[in-house]
């Protein structure tokens, strides 16, 4: 490399080397380069590597320094940083394992021959050194990056898997990243490793983004550490190790917040274990999994569908049907009228077919469905039934129930204004048997308001139940503003942050695209109702919530004002017993009176709301029948 710039006071220079203007000679200089950098003591190496990661992330498909051999240069460089510490101190060195461990993941990403050669220039051995822990939490995140796209080529995972610890390294890393991530890094700023901050921020920000970043790096640890063991899980053989009760109850949780909502996390591994004989056995013996499941499935995450399947396949697995199938059946009736849930067609017409399957094998040693189950399934089926008859009954007919519907509808309003919120429920229940199955948009309000009389009854199972199939029935299902708002409260009545925090959060979005008077943003402002439960929820579902409970950082579960490092607002947030019902249980709809009003929680626990925030809840929790007013 005898190539410089005049301006260039490094002989050899990696960039005066990719100004060459002749290739052959530009290729010779860049292959000598790749050989020599690691045996090199010189300043100033981290400039190239730099640049190189530039090159991967904005190139990663292309050919030319795989050729050349800047794998070999990547693992040799890591190796160098793990054994020379000395070396590792110098200058700039300490970024140089991570650029290379994160070169060696971009430029395998993509490409299935990048890979093969990757495994070749022996880059495993040093990326599971990194894995370890052997340097810091920051390595270990694009390492895992790196396995985790060579584990997903059929090509060079059984070189992954021929390491045996990578497997546990990434389960134990999994389950332990948000702790080590927040205790080492997020907690304490004062001692946070400069060399982090620069990474996370490009040495562009303050102690507020690096506080940012670590939360999201952190979530792509965890990620990306579930990514690497779902290529593990695709394998029978690995579902032992991975089939831990310890480990697999954790999953739901592993959601990765909404710093990495792309990832599907937790539920995609489980969605692959649940496709494995093997795995759904361990998954139906752990209850709590199969109640997240549920919550998931009825909820507004991207990754419902994954949850669906998994319920449908333990339903369908005779060893696994009868422990889940009391939790499983009534969620999954509650979805059986949704259509079509973005690329899955028809998933209404699946569940009812796996239903009605599991009904008629009942009674054949399979399973045994309780009698609750089975008047659910048997409802179920009535009402497809119902509909098929409906295709040949008469119009003048059809608009005759329409119009009983209508008037049980309106003696419910009634009801429901006057106070008497069970007696309203009741008349919603008959509406409901009343209305046409094909008449949908009203089946939506019938369900959505009923969802609210059960949360004024603090029945928030069976509001969630209600505001399920209103979303479902709704089209496009989950816009349905007032029920997703609805599922939202009665999500945080059984103190359900995640599922409640996209609930309302997509209810906010829904809200930004009506002309409803009263859901519409008004001069682009979130609703406070709704701003004040989305601050609850993203506290109570906070990535580091569980490691600041462990470290000190919040003291327990009503201690959460300054978990981002800020003060609380002051605000509460009332269920909607608390807001909307007197002690005589009439639904009180005036103004308050008094300056202070005090209600009990379900422990006992007395809470005070001052006079603002309680209208400012009612209003949010009094959307219960706009749908009639058109």
């Amino acid at each position: 490399m005898d190539k410089v710039s005049p301006d260039c006071p490094y002989p050899g220079c990696f960039f005066c080397v990719m100004k060459e203007g002749n290739p052959s000679k530009r290729r010779a200089s860049i292959l000598k380069f790749f050989r020599e950098l690691p045996s090199q003591d010189d300043d100033g190496q981290v400039l190239p590597i730099s640049g190189l990661w530039n090159t991967a992330m904005a190139h990663p498909n292309d050919p030319e320094f795989i050729e050349l051999g800047i794998f070999e240069c990547m693992a040799a460089l890591i190796w160098k940083g793990l054994k020379n510490r000395r070396w590792l101190s110098h200058d700039q060195n300490v970024y140089i394992p991570y650029y290379a461990a994160h070169i060696i993941g971009s430029y395998t990403m993509n490409m299935e021959e990048f890979a093969e050669s990757a495994v070749h220039a022996g880059v495993i051995a040093p990326l599971v050194e990194l894995l370890r822990g052997r340097l810091t939490w920051v390595e270990q995140r694009v390492a895992v990056r790196a396995l985790g796209h060579l584990a997903t080529y059929t090509s060079t995972f059984p070189a992954v898997a021929s390491h045996g610890e990578i497997l546990e390294l990434s389960i134990q890393l999994a389950i332990s990243s948000l702790e080590i991530v927040y205790s080492h890094f997020y907690q304490y700023v004062d001692r946070r490793i400069s060399y982090h901050c620069d990474l996370l921020t490009r040495g562009m920000g303050g102690v507020e983004m690096e506080s940012r970043k670590a939360e999201e790096w952190a979530s792509q640890l965890q990620c990306w550490s579930l990514q690497l063991i779902n290529c593990f899980a695709f394998k029978p053989e690995f579902l032992p190790t991975i089939c831990k009760p310890e480990f697999l109850v954790k999953l739901p949780g592993m959601w990765g917040g909404l710093v990495n909502e792309n990832s599907p996390a937790g539920i995609g591994l489980l969605r692959t274990i649940c496709h494995h004989k093997l795995g759904r056995g361990p998954v139906a013996s752990c209850p709590g999994i199969i109640e997240a499941l549920c919550n998931i499935a009825r909820s507004s995450d991207d990754w419902q569908y994954m949850a669906i399947d998994c319920l449908l396949w333990l339903i369908q697995d005779p060893s696994t049907c009868h422990k889940v199938i009391d939790k499983a059946v009534p969620a999954l009736v509650d979805l059986a009228e949704i259509t079509n849930l973005g690329d899955h067609k028809k998933l209404g017409d699946t569940i009812v077919n796996v239903l009605q399957e599991c009904l008629q094998s009942q009674g054949t040693g399979r399973n045994t469905i309780s009698n609750r189950e089975r008047e659910l399934i048997e409802e179920l089926l009535d009402s497809k039934q119902r509909l098929k008859w409906e295709k040949n009954m008469p119009k003048e007919d059809l608009h005759i129930k329409q119009a009983a519907a209508l008037v049980v509808k309106l003696e419910g309003n009634s009801l429901f204004s006057s106070g008497n919120i069970a007696g309203a429920a009741s008349k919603y229940s008959e509406a409901l048997s009343l209305c046409p199955m094909r008449s949908k948009k009203e089946r939506v309000v019938l369900y959505s308001n009923r969802a609210q009389c059960y949360l004024l009854l603090q029945q928030p199972l069976a509001a969630i139940s209600d505001a399920t199939h209103a979303v479902c029935l709704h089209n496009p299902p989950n816009c349905h503003a007032k029920s997703l708002w609805r599922r939202a409260q009665a999500y945080d009545m059984l103190g359900l942050a995640k599922e409640s925090l996209l609930d309302a959060i997509l209810f906010i979005n829904e809200c930004s695209q009506t002309n409803d008077p009263d859901l519409s943003l008004r001069q682009n402002k979130v609703p406070d109702y709704a701003e004040r439960l989305v601050k609850k929820q993203m506290r109570a579902a906070w990535l580091f919530r569980e490691a600041a409970i462990k470290h000190g950082g919040v003291h327990g579960e009503g201690d959460v004002g300054d978990i981002y490092g800020q003060e609380s607002d002051g605000s509460e947030w009332e269920t909607a017993s608390e807001s909307d019902m007197g002690n005589d249980g009439r639904v009180e709809m005036g103004d308050d009176d008094d300056d202070d009003s005090e209600w009990k929680n379900e422990d006992g626990r007395k809470d005070k709301y001052d006079k603002t925030t309680l209208k400012d809840i009612k209003h949010g929790y009094n959307l219960h029948l706009a749908e009639d007013e058109s």
